[in-house]
């Protein structure tokens, strides 16, 4: 499942070599894809949008806008056990962004010159969540807490349909309790797309934020100067430097919980131990069995994953 890479001067170079023509070459493909999606979507808005919809996701919503009532039910309805612990996250995550909120000054100086800053929120940002191979509610929290620190006007949120072209419920619990203003059911590049150049239905956004697969990273890319992004983020990497005294059990785990974000996600463990080499790829097949996500874990480690034994 996990390849072992003896660093002998020549295995490991082979590997890293690797992993650099897998981002050149997907770099290139996937850019040329996006950019027809990216037209399509400005030129055509919604229409666009819903055929990618039901060619990537299978299945398309009537409308692309999730009611407020269906969002607040998914709050009243959802397990208070977890609606208890996205509000303990919320609560350290805002405690630290409002330490780096900047402030505005005015300066006045001797000769009149007036020096100063305003710092103010943008009016509309647009944040991408990912909810299709999986779904992760703290990608709202951390995105969507921030920005209302930030004083941001409107929050417009984007989330790909589920299977049974529905919204993941635990999307909808945490954007209700970040005070997320509008909810809109689409994903993949098309989604950033409409965040960007605004759709009949989807209005146009001065920011998008959130992370996603390789399609929703390019699609930031090629769309900044249009509008403002974060960051370009993803394919997941980890690379874990561990010694003799390591535990196995944790460094198994936190392989695979890089490698499950992503099909073309890169996990590589780094020691000088052969005990650890051993142990390590002993603890990636037992508790790889219990896992949901264990087709993606699996493709992940045996083409981008490596045990390095220096």
């Amino acid at each position: 499942m996990i390849r072992t890479v003896i660093a002998d001067g020549v295995q490991e170079k082979e590997f890293f070599e690797q992993m650099r023509r897998r981002s050149r070459q997907t770099r290139q493909d996937v850019a040329r894809a996006v950019e027809e999606i990216l037209e399509e979507v400005r030129l055509h808005g919604d229409e666009a949008v819903r055929r990618y919809t039901l060619q990537f996701d299978r299945r398309c919503p009537e409308q692309f806008e999730v009611d407020r009532e269906r969002i607040n039910d998914a709050l009243t309805e959802a397990d208070p056990a977890f609606v208890s612990a996205l509000l303990n996250a919320q609560e350290k995550i805002a405690a630290f962004h409002q330490r780096q909120k900047t402030q505005g000054f005015i300066d006045p100086q001797p000769d009149g010159v007036i020096l100063g800053q305003r710092v103010r929120g943008l009016h509309r940002v647009g944040l991408y969540v990912p909810g299709g191979t999986a779904a992760y509610p703290s990608s709202v929290l951390m995105n969507a807490i921030p920005a209302k620190i930030a004083g941001v006007k409107e929050l417009i949120m984007v989330t790909p349909p589920g299977p049974d072209g529905k919204p993941n419920p635990d999307i909808l619990v945490a954007a209700a309790l970040c005070g997320v203003d509008r909810v809109f059911l689409m994903g993949g590049a098309q989604a950033v797309a409409a965040l960007a150049w605004g759709t009949e239905s989807v209005p146009r956004c001065d920011k998008i934020v959130g992370p996603g697969n390789v399609y929703v990273a390019t699609a930031k890319r090629l769309l900044y100067g249009t509008v403002d992004i974060d960051m370009i983020a993803g394919p997941s990497e980890i690379l874990i430097l561990a010694d003799d005294t390591a535990n196995p059990v944790y460094l198994a785990a936190d392989l695979m919980g890089q490698a499950e974000h992503d099909r073309m996600a890169s996990a590589v463990l780094l020691t000088t131990s052969e005990r650890l080499v051993e142990q390590t790829a002993a603890q990636l097949a037992q508790q790889i069995q219990k896992l949901e996500r264990r087709a993606i874990i699996e493709e992940s480690l045996e083409h981008f994953g490596a045990i390095v034994l220096c």
